[in-house]
């Protein structure tokens, strides 16, 4: 699965690290001082190490939980998040993160311990309903058979009723969601789009008919789920492809006990853009006409009304009041 394992030097005694090493002994293990090293070095091609990714173990210092982005996610007082690891091991052409990061290894922080004393105090300034976000700069589940992220930090969130972690995922990765006690304040939301969309775009992630059928055994053992149908990107027949998706997913699941529903339209911060267009110059994706506003690049007319239509239509499924739109 990785090429090459880079430790910290200030981590390397970590009994999780030493787990975590001896699941690949014929791995090179290398050791550094600071992530940075490798993660932020210059004349990286993320395009090419995405081919063959390595594995940085480190201690994130600072910045543990910090505000959501103003629009993202449901309402339930503040909105935070926090980020255990940087990169995702999937490969969709509408990412973000490869527009962000220089480097397409995937950094897994492992001072857990730290995490958990800046929630707890966050928690303790933020008083009542809040909402903490996994998921945000990397897939929360895809990694846990290595990191075991949830089966940690699981325990924390049952002692804290009164906030909600929502772990935004495509993964089908859930046994240690499955073996354990389902927990009414944590949310496992599955991100979808379209089939066709999805085969263009969604690269080495599991099939729509996998992560719905990984949504059912989770809401049949108990756990809250959350369908993110995002990003909303224009085709032909877009409404008819997103009908089909629709049916498919709500057909298989209790509609009724969803916790929500979301649509959100194709946008990223300009700089973003600009660094994925040289990786990928020949994407027709990137061709098409954008519209830019306060930095972000979107590429849905604000005035057409497909993201209207296809509202209407998932309200055929859900209630008004499961449904939110990201902005």
């Amino acid at each position: 699965m990785f090429s090459a394992i880079y430790i910290e030097n200030e981590v390397k005694h970590y009994k999780r690290v030493e787990l975590m090493l001896s699941r690949y002994p014929d791995v090179p293990h290398i050791f550094c001082e600071r992530y940075g090293e490798i993660f932020n070095r210059n004349s990286q091609n993320f395009r090419l190490q995405k081919k063959s990714p390595a594995l940085i173990l480190a201690r994130k210092h600072g910045n543990l939980v910090l505000p959501a982005p103003k629009g993202y996610g449901f309402d339930n007082g503040p909105g935070f998040y926090f980020s255990h690891m940087f990169n995702c091991v999937y490969d969709c052409r509408y990412c973000f993160l490869q527009g962000m990061y220089r480097s397409a290894n995937y950094v897994v922080f492992v001072n857990y311990e730290e995490f958990e004393s800046a929630l707890h105090a966050n928690i303790t300034k933020y008083p009542g309903p809040s909402v903490y976000y996994s998921g945000y700069d990397c897939d929360s589940l895809a990694l846990e058979p290595v990191s075991k992220f949830c089966k940690y930090f699981l325990p924390f969130f049952s002692k804290h009723p009164e906030v909600v972690m929502e772990i935004r995922t495509k993964s089908t990765q859930v046994r240690t969601l499955l073996e354990s006690t389902p927990l009414k304040n944590c949310i496992v939301a599955m991100s979808f789009t379209a089939h066709d969309e999805a085969r263009k775009w969604e690269h080495k992630v599991p099939s729509i008919a996998k992560r719905i059928d990984t949504l059912k055994k989770l809401q049949q053992a108990g756990w809250p789920v959350a369908i993110r149908f995002e990003p909303l990107i224009y085709e032909p027949n877009m409404l008819q492809r997103y009908l089909s998706l629709f049916e498919q997913v709500f057909s298989a699941l209790d509609s009724s006990a969803i916790h929500s529903v979301s649509t959100g339209e194709f946008r990223m911060p300009a700089e973003y853009m600009k660094n994925i267009i040289k990786l990928y110059p020949d994407e027709p994706l990137f061709a098409r006409p954008m519209h830019k506003k306060n930095g972000v690049m979107s590429l849905f007319d604000k005035n057409n009304s497909y993201h209207e239509a296809i509202e209407k239509l998932l309200l055929r499924f859900i209630s008004a009041e499961q449904y939110y739109r990201c902005v």
